[in-house]
């Protein structure tokens, strides 16, 4: 018994190394592929770039709710003007009031600091941030 337990290690041993060199030999292989399939990418890229010139040749057109001319409340009316105005221009003009007074916090340049005119149309709060300052002014316009 001890003797065919012996052989059959060896067994196993020998197809290992058998296998080794065939696996060094199936790498080569891929390489040779990736080699020839290179020259075959390139006209395809080429081929799918006149595509993407097409598609930007369609004006953009802008959002009809951004445009849409919108009624300031009186508050919000004492920084902008009274005159309905589209939600881009109403932040171009606070924009405006913002930096003619310098009202930015010159630590944290994302927060504004209210004036008494802001203060109202901010709900009362002396500071915010520009990202909520967007949503406060919303509520005053109809």
């Amino acid at each position: 018994m001890a003797t065919a337990k012996k052989p059959v290690v060896a067994a196993k041993k020998a197809p290992a190394k058998k296998a080794a060199p065939a696996k060094t030999a199936a790498a080569a292989k891929p390489a040779v592929k990736k080699a020839a399939a290179k020259p075959a990418a390139k006209p395809a890229v080429k081929k799918a770039a006149p595509a993407k010139a097409a598609k930007p040749a369609t004006p953009r057109k802008p959002n009809a709710a951004f445009m849409k001319a919108m009624t300031p409340s009186a508050v919000l009316a004492a920084v902008i003007g009274a005159t309905p105005l589209p939600r881009t221009e109403v932040t171009k003009k606070i924009w405006e009031y913002i930096k003619k007074l310098d009202l930015q916090d010159p630590a944290n340049r994302r927060m504004i600091n209210a004036d008494e005119k802001l203060k109202a149309v901010f709900g009362g709060k002396k500071q915010v941030s520009m990202f909520e300052m967007t949503k406060l002014v919303s509520d005053h316009l109809k």
